[in-house]
């Protein structure tokens, strides 16, 4: 017997579809176009270009840090419409991991984002000097915010590999959905576990994942969301 969680003019399907396409393009959009990238650790030339382009800079990583927080309320969304189906013992497990790792990353992004933007304004006009000890008095915080960069990346891969199995087994979208799932969770990991010092090589992953989350939303306003019960 299937079981069809909805069709796309259905308002479930409309909601879970559309946040996830928002959630694939605010991540992705509000990365790329950010004119200034920070790294693992600020240095002192950070400040002075997220001045140069500061509000754009500010509102491009609040699209970002929206994109992160929709994602969850896409996942939720689409355990919801599986709620009634034995897809649910994978599926709500997957994203509840994936949700807590999300806002994991979330929360470390926003130290990036405040001490961006606050460095930019205070140490405008100031000399050398004061950027290098700004930079050095926060030397010990990003220490520990790599760790929730890590911790965060770690669990949404484990949700997504825990989701993206439950997607293959009951069928709950095409089988390139679950297995691309599957493959972005455990490249995460494996990146993120394997070499945990050099966290710009996540950068594949992050757009693949992206991608994914838009390529899902639009097979949802499609399709709907199926499970074989």
């Amino acid at each position: 017997m299937t079981y069809h969680g909805g069709m796309k003019r259905d308002f479930e399907s409309q909601f879970t579809g559309w946040s996830f396409v928002a959630a694939g393009v605010m991540l992705w959009v509000g990365w790329m176009l950010m004119p200034v990238h920070i790294g693992t650790y600020f240095v002192p030339g950070d400040f002075a270009q997220v001045y140069d382009d500061l509000w754009i800079w500010i509102w491009l990583y609040r699209v970002h840090i929206f994109g992160m927080v929709i994602t969850a309320i896409a996942l939720i969304a689409v355990a919801s419409m599986l709620a009634d189906t034995p897809a649910r013992i994978m599926v709500w497990p997957g994203v509840g991991v994936a949700t807590a790792g999300t806002f994991v990353t979330a929360l470390a992004a926003a130290f990036y984002y405040h001490h961006g933007a606050w460095g930019a304004t205070v140490l405008n006009g100031k000399d050398a000097a004061d950027v290098q000890r700004f930079v050095d008095d926060l030397l010990v915080d990003t220490e520990y915010v790599t760790c929730l960069v890590r911790f965060g990346r770690v669990f949404s891969g484990l949700g997504l590999v825990v989701l993206g199995l439950g997607f293959l087994k009951w069928k709950v979208f095409p089988f390139w959905i679950g297995g691309t799932a599957v493959l972005i969770g455990l490249a995460a990991m494996a990146l993120t576990m394997g070499l945990p010092d050099r966290l710009s090589l996540y950068t594949p992953v992050f757009h693949v994942y992206a991608l994914w989350l838009a390529a899902t939303g639009i097979v949802t306003l499609q399709t709907g969301v199926g499970a074989n019960s």
